[in-house]
């Protein structure tokens, strides 16, 4: 007995000493083409694995499709409950009974993978964490994520939770197409979180990876340091999943490995192809679908998008929202005014003088709602397809770059947004030309709203200055 404790006790500061370890989290990694969906790279994939944090972005996934499907709101105030402010770290210190807005748990959740506030929005949702788990599931089956179950909303080690490497990246692409206006809360670096401004658990990859935008980081001893990552880079986009690394250090270097494999493998063109609509509730059963069109998902197209409709489809949101400034309301009714005389190419109105213009003083653009407001569209009509309008030189142009800050249905809205935008940003855009064309989108005819006739480096500049102000927008490269 004595011998074989001593045994025990020596091979114990064998392992202690030597920095062996008795066990480590199994290794799985995934590659796909953001795009399309193609595989690039296969490594354990459809192995059932702990996937930590990477579970929030389900939590964040069901959380847009409340939002969107206007069943809640971000400005909502969610009371937090003990199972929620109990939680362990990482979480925001949230307390119960405490009352803090949506927005804030959303932010919280997507940026520091806080516990906490995970649990408060899967409770706000389907009033309890045990119900919004089943209605992970069904979610993810309904995605064709098979190999994936839930049993909480923030991915601590539980028995029977489990997702796969493919899975994870079939939800990372879901969080991008699907919800485009609210993707790039998964770059940013810090966000206020209402009693706390918190950091990016991902910033080290997002500051390392030229590209990179998102998506979601994770750690438990059982998943060890796990990373669903996006990047850019031209045409193409990749996404990357990694299971089971070592350390932060150790799974960066590899995703970073794993993102120039796919990079080097992607075509540099390629048309995407959009997963098929779901209709998601948590108040009733998912229809689960086997094949994509199948009962419970709706199809978006039968024709995926040309390369050229992408920028539409990322930025087809309604943003009439955004325009609410009294500041600016009597400049764009003189300007509106002369756009429907005919006159809209001169208008006669010098944004320099706006201010004396009886109107009060301009000092800060309006902000648009977070994450980019609403995707709703406008409900008018679609015009014909092969109707084009380009509008108004109104500044000079001094390069082909071109920078979009909206999609609509409804030109007026088009044409508001592009006086606004440059009423209260004429630095960005004081050289520019307004432009808006009528394109078709996914069968949908929308008015491209944008400032052309710009400099390379003039219109990343301008589109940085309205992204800081929370404002969308994209840069439109000249065809090459």
């Amino acid at each position: 007995m004595i011998k074989q404790s001593f045994r025990g006790f020596l091979l114990a500061c064998i392992l202690v000493f030597s920095g062996a370890t008795a066990w480590s989290a199994p290794y799985a990694a995934f590659v796909v083409d953001a795009r399309t969906g193609e595989v690039l790279h296969a490594r354990s994939a459809d192995r059932r694995l702990a996937p930590a944090s990477l579970t929030k972005m389900m939590t964040l996934y069901l959380a847009f499709v409340e939002i969107e499907a206007g069943r809640m709101s971000l400005d909502q105030m969610i009371t937090i409950s003990a199972n929620a402010a109990n939680e362990p770290p990482s979480k925001l210190g949230l307390r119960r009974g405490q009352r803090i807005q949506f927005r804030y748990l959303i932010r919280a959740a997507a940026i520091k993978s806080a516990n906490d506030a995970a649990t408060a929005i899967g409770e706000a949702i389907s009033g309890s964490e045990a119900a919004f788990a089943r209605y992970m599931t069904e979610s993810a089956k309904a995605m064709g994520m098979n190999n994936t179950q839930f049993r909480n909303a923030h991915g601590l080690t539980q028995r029977g939770h489990y997702s796969t490497a493919r899975d994870m990246a079939e939800l990372g692409r879901r969080v991008f197409y699907d919800f485009p206006q609210y993707y790039n809360l998964f770059s940013r670096r810090t966000a206020n979180a209402g009693i706390a401004t918190v950091r990016h658990t991902n910033r080290r990859f997002l500051n390392a990876y030229e590209g990179s935008d998102g998506i979601k980081t994770g750690y438990t001893v059982a998943a060890g340091f796990n990373l669903v990552a996006s990047a850019r880079r031209g045409n193409e986009r990749i996404i990357a999943v990694m299971f089971g690394g070592t350390s932060t250090a150790q799974r960066n270097g590899r995703v970073a490995e794993l993102m120039n494999m796919g990079f080097s493998r992607a075509p540099s063109q390629a048309e995407v192809i959009l997963p098929p609509r779901l209709n998601l509730r948590p108040d009733r059963p998912v229809a689960v679908a086997q094949a994509p069109h199948q009962s419970g998902v709706v199809p978006r197209a039968t024709r995926p998008p040309k390369r050229s409709e992408t920028v539409g489809i990322l930025m087809a949101r309604n943003i009439d929202d955004a325009i609410q400034s009294a500041a600016i309301e009597a400049a764009l009714s003189a300007v509106m005014e002369s756009a429907t005389t005919g006159d809209y190419a001169n208008p006669g109105i010098d944004f320099n003088e706006i201010a004396d213009t009886g109107a009060p003083a301009i000092k800060a653009p309006p902000r648009r709602p977070d994450f980019g407001g609403s995707i709703a569209l406008a409900a008018v009509a679609p015009l014909p397809e092969a109707q084009t309008l380009v509008r108004a030189t109104v500044f000079g142009s001094t390069g082909s770059y071109a920078v979009q800050v909206g999609a609509f249905r409804n030109r007026n809205q088009a044409e508001r947004l592009l006086i606004q935008t440059a009423l209260v940003d004429i630095e960005s855009f004081g050289d520019a030309s307004r432009s808006i064309t009528l394109e078709n989108i996914q069968g949908i005819s929308m008015y491209q709203a944008r400032f052309v006739g710009m400099s390379a480096t003039s219109a990343f500049k301008a589109c940085d200055r309205l992204q800081s102000r929370l404002s969308d927008c994209a840069v439109i490269a000249p065809p090459s």
